[in-house]
C-alpha cells in the first residue's frame, strides 16, 4: 500500500518538480574579427545545415551580395557587406571622380590624372550573430522564464516554454530575436548548445576558413582581441576597435563581441546600445503618480460627503 501511494504521489508531483541544474562551466563565447572575414558565407551555411533551418530564398536584394538581409527566426548567422569604394555621388546624384571634379566640367588633362589615381576603397564584411549579452534584456522581459543563461553563460531560449508573446523581440536592442511564422515561438542562435555539451566547436566557427569567427573561453578571447587591436594599430589601421568586449554605462558586456574597422552603425550595430529597462524609471514614476491621482479622485469626494 505504501508503494502504491508513493507511486501516485510521485506522478502527481512530478510535473511540478524542477530538475537539478547542470553545474556551471567556463563562460564561452565568440570573438568575430571582421578584418579576416572574406564574405564566403560558410558560417551561414553551416549554421543552417547543423540546426536544420530552412532557406530564406535567393531573391536579389540589391545590397551587394547580401540576400538574407538580417538575422531572423530562420537565419541565426548573417554576413553583412559594406562597400566603401567607387565614385562619390554629388548632390544631384551624378558620379564624381576623386578630388571633387565632375567629369562634365574637369579638363581632359586633369580628368585623366585623377582617373589614373583612383580613390582608395575597401569592402567591410562581418558575420553577425546573437550577442549573448551578459545581462540580457530579452531574459528580463520574458514573462514565462523561457530565456535563460545556460551553464556556459550563453543566452538560450527554451522553445517548449516560450508562449510567443514577442516581448523579447521588442527588448533586444540588436534586432536579433524574431518570432517564427511557423510555430509562433521566438528563435535565435543557441551558440550550438548541443555541440558545446559534447565538447565540440559551434558549427559556424568550425566552418570559418579564415578564423574570423573564434570560439572559446571569454577571458582568453578578450585577451586575444586586445592583442589583435594592438597589432592592427601598429600596421597603421588606427580605426580598429573592439565592440562589446567590455560593459559600458548603458549596456553590459557581450559574450559575442567584434573587432570593427569603422563605426558600428555601418555594420548595422547601434553605436551605443542602451539597456531598455533603464528607460523604465520615468514610466514607473508616471504610473505611481497616476495611481495616487486616481485614489485621490475617488477618496476626496467620498470624504467630502461624509463617508
Amino acid at each position: 500500500m505504501n508503494i502504491i501511494s508513493r507511486i501516485i504521489q510521485n506522478r502527481l508531483l512530478y510535473p511540478f518538480r524542477r530538475p537539478a541544474p547542470p553545474p556551471p562551466r567556463s563562460a564561452m563565447g565568440f570573438f568575430t574579427d571582421t578584418t579576416l572575414c572574406i564574405g564566403c558565407k560558410a558560417c551561414e551555411v553551416a549554421c543552417k545545415q547543423w540546426n536544420q533551418l530552412p532557406a530564406d530564398g535567393f531573391s536579389w536584394s540589391g545590397k551587394s551580395y547580401d540576400n538574407t538581409m538580417m538575422l531572423s527566426a530562420s537565419t541565426w548567422r548573417h554576413v553583412t557587406f559594406v562597400e566603401q569604394f567607387g565614385a562619390d555621388i554629388d548632390g544631384n546624384g551624378a558620379a564624381m571622380v576623386p578630388g571633387g571634379y565632375s567629369p562634365s566640367t574637369a579638363s581632359g588633362s586633369i580628368l585623366e590624372t585623377l582617373l589614373a589615381q583612383p580613390k582608395p576603397g575597401r569592402w567591410l564584411m562581418m558575420s553577425d550573430v546573437c550577442k549573448h549579452c551578459a545581462q540580457a534584456p530579452c531574459q528580463v522581459a520574458c514573462p514565462t522564464g523561457a530565456i535563460i543563461h545556460n551553464e556556459f553563460a550563453d543566452v538560450y531560449i527554451q522553445n517548449d516554454i516560450c508562449n510567443g508573446c514577442g516581448y523579447c523581440v521588442a527588448a533586444c536592442p540588436f534586432g536579433v530575436i524574431t518570432r517564427s511564422d511557423v510555430d509562433g515561438h521566438a528563435h535565435k542562435c543557441t551558440l550550438c548548445y548541443d555541440r558545446q555539451r559534447d565538447g565540440m566547436t559551434p558549427a559556424c566557427a568550425k566552418a570559418c576558413p579564415t578564423e574570423s569567427i573564434i570560439f572559446g573561453p571569454l577571458e582568453e578571447l578578450r585577451e586575444r582581441a586586445r592583442r589583435r587591436v594592438i597589432q592592427l594599430h601598429e600596421r597603421g589601421q588606427t580605426g580598429a576597435r573592439l565592440y562589446g568586449d567590455q560593459a559600458t554605462e548603458t549596456y553590459p558586456a557581450l559574450h559575442a563581441f567584434f573587432l570593427l574597422l569603422d563605426q558600428p552603425s555601418l555594420y548595422g550595430l547601434p553605436d551605443q546600445p542602451y539597456f531598455p529597462q533603464l528607460h523604465l524609471g520615468g514610466d514607473y514614476l508616471r504610473m505611481a503618480v497616476g495611481i495616487v491621482l486616481t485614489v485621490a479622485a475617488v477618496v476626496v469626494p467620498l470624504l467630502s460627503y461624509g463617508f
